[in-house]
């Protein structure tokens, strides 16, 4: 591994030096070791596998019966263009209203129909939220409108398509 060799110094006249032995050390072992250490680690680590969110989805082959949810307890909201977010109250198209863009504007129309429910059954519990996109809305309009039930902690939403009518009744 490591030699170690005299020194040759030629005898002068004087001062006798002392020898002093040169060290040699030998990277080969150590170059080996590191190149085992490599190859062990490699193939010991395991590749991360690419991970999913599992998404709940309801079985289709099945008619699900309807839901005996009060109307008054119905939220819509459609999402349009340009970010325009449109609100009405259970089945009530002509009372729909447009809240404009902005995040807080969305947060208040929930806000107060949740206050209008609590107000009338004394919980907000059975609200429901019906989320619909319109096929001009954003992916980041529907992540908004998502993170908005969460800020305002409502339990029950539903994402769906927008029917008929409510398209036209937006695009007009």
């Amino acid at each position: 591994m490591a030699d170690i060799l005299p020194a040759q110094h030629p005898h002068k006249a004087g001062v006798r030096k002392t020898k002093k032995a040169s060290l040699r050390v030998d990277l080969t072992p150590m170059v080996d070791l590191g190149f085992l250490l490599i190859a062990f680690f490699v193939f010991t680590t395991t590749i991360q596998q690419s991970t999913s969110m599992k998404l709940a989805l309801p079985d289709d082959t099945k008619p699900a019966s309807p839901s005996l949810i009060p109307e008054n307890k119905t939220l819509n909201i459609l999402l349009g263009a340009n970010n325009d977010v449109h609100v009405y109250n259970g089945t009530q198209l002509n009372n729909e209203r447009n809240i404009g863009s902005s995040t807080t504007a969305l947060r208040n129309a929930i806000l107060d129909k949740k206050a209008a429910v609590r107000k009338d059954y004394g919980t907000d519990a059975g609200m429901v939220v019906l989320i619909k996109p319109t096929p001009a809305s954003t992916y980041a309009d529907v992540i908004h409108a998502l993170d908005e039930m969460l800020i305002c902690n409502i339990k029950t939403y539903v994402l769906m398509d927008a029917g008929d009518d409510e398209l036209k009744m937006i695009n007009e």
